[in-house]
């Protein structure tokens, strides 16, 4: 993360939510980035997983093209803000939040605050979110990381058994080139394409990511760690059901270091 706060194009982190055993190094590493930092604040951009069939019928509708203004759920949830409170039920910070109270405690340290938001329905256009104009502003003088499970791969994912790979063969190795690809694309900007990308990768990533890079400007992402899940259990599904749990590094494209 660098020192002092983070510059508005300056360095981020995402990292997983996938499970605790296999990547809560990675959400450590994360967590220590952050106090290292020397910011006030720090702001979570999370999923938000679609809980039901509305929520999922909603995204898939958005992705078609569908105005998103027409469902209650477009928008930025979060603690402190009135409205939508799926976000309340969520997964994705858990692992986030055991991390950052341990080591603050640890560090016998009282902060920084710790901001967590949801948008939901971007729809390749954060710039339309209702509430993102607050959410730019929140983050002026904070560090700000995002989480998101980029991949998921196998039968328990919908892939047929003649296309699932095991991880060590073959599957770890397309999870990378996969990410990449949508790195580049988030790099650059270009919504519609990481939105139709996050379909095809069955990544959770779409809202997060976009709204992520619409904050933080222009950036180069790399992988620093990859690991796996396996998932088969959750779903009660046959081997290989995975979720890959790559640390990105966020960087500005233009080579600038953060402000501290």
């Amino acid at each position: 993360m660098g020192s002092g706060a983070d510059s508005r194009r300056g360095r981020g982190r995402r990292l997983p939510h996938a499970g605790v055993l296999d990547c809560g190094h990675q959400v450590a590493a994360a967590v220590h980035g952050c106090l290292d930092s020397g910011a006030d604040r720090v702001v979570v951009i999370s999923v938000l997983h679609a809980f039901t069939d509305e929520m999922q019928d909603a995204r898939q509708r958005v992705s078609a093209g569908e105005d998103p203004s027409s469902w209650p759920f477009w928008g930025i949830q979060g603690p402190g803000i009135d409205g939508g409170e799926e976000w309340a039920a969520d997964h994705s910070l858990i692992s986030f939040r055991h991390f950052w109270e341990a080591e603050r405690k640890r560090r016998g340290i009282a902060g920084p605050d710790v901001v967590e938001r949801y948008p939901y329905l971007a729809g390749g256009r954060p710039d339309l979110l209702p509430g993102i104009d607050e959410l730019a502003a929140l983050v002026e003088d904070a560090v700000v990381v995002s989480t998101a499970d980029p991949f998921h791969h196998g039968i328990g994912y919908g892939d047929p058994p003649e296309r699932a790979l095991d991880p060590h063969e073959g599957g770890l190795d397309l999870a990378r080139a996969t990410i990449e690809e949508g790195i580049d694309l988030l790099g650059r900007g270009d919504y519609a394409a990481y939105d139709a990308h996050c379909l095809e990768a069955k990544s959770d990533a779409r809202d997060a990511g976009v709204v992520f890079r619409y904050l933080r400007g222009e950036l180069r992402g790399e992988i620093v760690d990859l690991t796996y899940t396996d998932a088969a259990a959750l779903y009660e599904a046959s081997d290989p059901t995975w979720v890959a749990a790559p640390l990105v590094e966020w960087r500005s494209s233009t080579g600038s270091a953060d402000s501290g």
